[in-house]
């Protein structure tokens, strides 16, 4: 059963924003009093936390799919939709965060450490945020756009202030045990620790944690054994302790031939951009299980040479608990001398992003095609502008035409020589395709109000003063010319009457 994960890959989908709503308001005297759709929630993120308590990625081993709440639909009377919830994962300090590429994001250091691996969705803008003085009743709204959707990789690497390094069986584990409260798994066989340990050892007023990797092997650097799988935990540490078994019964085996391969494999071991070499950083040498009367000849043996190399040589035994002291305290040293120097390091200038206005939001590059040249525009803002159109609506489709036409985007396929008619696409991969016009007609450009406007929809219907005369004066000379009318009619009866009477 697999008890310790310190690499895993998490398949992450942040939340979808929600679509924004078109309304009007309808009261008592106003069956049309306006839009008040509103907008609708910001899908939720994917936040990685770093926290002290969590020492594995085994979780996230078992349920690497993980994904952050969606926001809510904008209602009408301007009501908003909720934000969609957001979703921590906490994950070990020292945990790295990379892509499936390898490049790496973040390094969760500083426990408390937050990062946002998956930016929710943007809510879309309902059509009361919509309106202007020139659209005053729109009839289309947003749509929410999708929350970020990808994997990305975690990668362990134990913060420790001491590593133990050796060969399988050295008495790494054993020594860590003598040492501190930690228990790992102990035995007679190699290769019994399976995944690191970490102890923390209390000397003096100093307090500081040891790590207990794998066994290293010849050849761990080109992938034998399970060393280079563990070596990345060496990373962190500021001084390495190599435990050398002198009491192995190996042929071919001894304590300056173990050490020689140690550090070949070290060496060979590259180290992240920054970091100091491992061979560079303080080591101390503990030579184990000087409680057997051949080790200790041995030991007596190989110190000088060591000792000649420049290396601070301790003989210990974890059964005895022989030599556990000075060696606690000679680590102690190490640590409270890297503390010293790290705090006298000038801090990392915080670097600050602030962002700048772009000369372009956009790119436009020319495809060949088999019916004729294709221009794809790139560009955040055309891209996030066809995720929220509801190409359903002619008047969405219109006001995205708008806002294309004003980023200058018409301009450049001009520039580029594109002819109406032209194949155009935003996006990568298969995108929004249609056929280019430089004038894009919708209803919304046919209806005989201006765009944005509803006829139906009179703010002010009363008329007037100078309206108000102008009818007056039109009913009177109407009525002028109707009493004209019968007044000629009378005239022209009585006439033929009288030349009736005469006859």
């Amino acid at each position: 059963m697999v008890t310790f994960v310190d690499r895993v890959t998490l398949h992450l989908r942040a939340g979808k924003g929600g679509n924004g709503c078109v309304s009007v308001r309808r009261e008592k005297f106003k069956p049309l009093a306006g839009p008040d759709g509103g907008n609708g929630g910001d899908g939720g993120d994917v936040v990685l936390v770093a926290d002290p308590q969590v020492t594995t990625l085994l979780s996230y081993h078992h349920s690497p799919h993980r994904s952050g709440g969606n926001g809510g639909f904008g209602m009408g009377d301007n009501r908003s939709g909720a934000a969609g919830e957001h979703l921590e994962l906490p994950v070990p300090v020292g945990t790295v965060v990379k892509t499936p590429e390898g490049e790496t994001l973040v390094d969760m250091v500083t426990p408390g450490m937050r990062f946002v691996v998956a930016p929710g969705g943007q809510g879309g803008l309902g059509n009361a945020a919509l309106a202007s003085p020139k659209r005053k009743a729109p009839g289309f709204a947003l749509l929410g756009t999708p929350g970020w959707e990808g994997d990305v990789q975690l990668e362990l690497k134990t913060v420790a202030d001491i590593a133990l390094v050796g060969f399988p069986s050295a008495g790494k584990s054993s020594l860590i045990a003598a040492m501190s409260a930690a228990r790992p798994k102990i035995a007679d066989y190699p290769f019994t620790t399976l995944h690191p340990n970490l102890g923390v050892v209390q000397a003096g007023d100093i307090r500081y944690t040891i790590a207990d990797v794998p066994g290293l092997i010849e050849g761990a650097s080109e992938g034998r054994g399970l060393g280079l799988e563990f070596l990345r935990h060496v990373e962190r540490c500021s001084a390495l302790v190599h435990v050398l078994d002198c009491a192995t019964l190996e042929p071919g085996r001894d304590p300056i031939t173990d050490l020689d391969v140690i550090l070949a494999e070290l060496g060979a071991y590259p180290v992240p951009e920054g970091q100091i070499p491992l061979l560079q950083r303080p080591q101390l040498i503990a030579l184990n299980k000087t409680d057997v009367p051949e080790a200790r000849d041995l030991a007596d043996l190989v110190r000088p040479d060591l000792e000649a190399r420049g290396y601070r040589v301790f003989e210990i035994s974890t059964v005895s608990r022989q030599g556990l002291r000075e060696l606690s305290f000679a680590m102690a040293e190490l640590v409270a001398e890297h503390r010293v120097a790290a705090a006298a390091e000038v801090p990392a200038e915080r670097i600050v992003i602030r962002p700048k206005g772009a000369e372009r939001d956009f790119t436009v590059r020319v495809e060949g095609g088999t019916y004729g040249n294709v221009y794809r525009i790139l560009g955040a803002k055309p891209v996030r502008w066809v995720q929220q159109t509801d190409f359903q609506n002619e008047e969405a489709v219109g006001f995205l035409a708008d806002r294309l036409d004003k980023l200058g985007i018409e301009d450049e396929l001009f520039r580029l020589g594109a002819t109406p008619g032209s194949t155009v696409v935003i996006g990568e991969g298969d995108g929004i395709v249609f056929d280019w016009h430089p004038s894009l007609s919708s209803a919304a450009e046919l209806m005989s109000a201006p765009r944005g406007t509803d006829p139906r929809l009179d703010l002010n219907p009363r008329r007037t003063s100078n309206q108000r005369r102008e009818r007056y004066h039109e009913r009177m000379d109407a009525k002028a010319e109707a009493r004209a009318e019968l007044e000629a009619e009378r005239r022209a009866e009585k006439s033929r009457g009288a030349d009736e009477d005469d006859a």
